[in-house]
């Protein structure tokens, strides 16, 4: 039997997902790539783009290197064309300012903060699996193989583009995400090492010159749930996951 916190939760997200369905479209384009806006990348892979219906992983071990400027032309597609983006347990707060300065609406946006691994990925295979969402993107420590390959499955089922931010070290052990991208600083943007790509060119590095603004992560950890107050510009949507609601998925 779920406990009350569990079932509040498993409706509470069920119903922003079913609001943000309303809101965008309920199916996805027959596309298998979005264009990432950097040419010199898209030509190293297959469809040329970020895969769709499929988990792509940023392999990096610092946060606010560049990594959600070089996602963003893909994620201001996305909610251009009326899907929406959900963000599960960022490092650090979802700053809003800075989203609606680059053109990602905040009524397409939901932050979710799971308390714990099980109920991250619970929700993440939720918001993959919802025709609605154009991207989730997550950030995990520690993940187990068997784990991934339900987000992986989760991906496909709604062709969704799913992002899994993880350690470096994770390059060392076999993923079956599509597409693996180990991310290293540079003084005008990104190196970018192709680890894995099914169907393209793998072991490649590349460098992406990158425009960095204003972070879209505040330097303030994420341990308080809030609405992100943005002085008058609106607020996004802001959801806890209880901890037992991924043992009870």
């Amino acid at each position: 039997m779920l406990s009350s916190n569990t079932a509040r939760t498993t409706v509470e997200l069920r119903a922003r997902l079913e609001q943000m369905a309303r809101r965008g479209p309920r199916s996805a384009s027959g596309s298998c790539a979005l264009r990432s806006g950097q040419a010199a990348l898209d030509a190293l892979l297959p469809g040329g783009g970020w895969p769709l219906g499929a988990l792509t992983e940023l392999l990096t071990d610092h946060s606010g290197i560049g990594e959600l400027e070089l996602l963003l032309p893909a994620l201001q597609a996305l909610t251009g064309s009326g899907r929406c983006l959900v963000w599960i347990t960022p490092p650090y707060v979802p700053y809003a300012p800075a989203l609606i300065q680059r053109g990602l609406p905040l009524e397409r946006l939901l932050w979710i903060r799971a308390e714990g691994a099980q109920a991250a990925l619970w929700a993440a295979e939720q918001a993959l699996r919802c025709p609605a969402i154009g991207a989730v993107l997550g950030w995990s420590e520690h993940i187990v193989d068997r784990s991934l390959r339900r987000l992986q499955l989760a991906a496909e089922s709604g062709h969704t583009l799913g992002i899994l931010h993880r350690p470096a070290a994770a390059a060392l052990a076999p993923s079956p995400a599509a597409l693996r991208l180990q991310l290293q600083p540079l003084v005008d943007g990104l190196e970018v090492h192709i680890k894995k790509c099914r169907g393209g060119r793998a072991d490649v590095r590349l460098r992406i010159p990158l425009r960095l603004s204003s972070p879209a992560l505040q330097a303030a950890p994420a341990t308080a749930l809030r609405d992100c107050e943005t002085r008058g510009s609106g607020t996004f949507d802001a959801l806890a996951v209880h901890s037992s609601a991924g043992a009870a998925a």
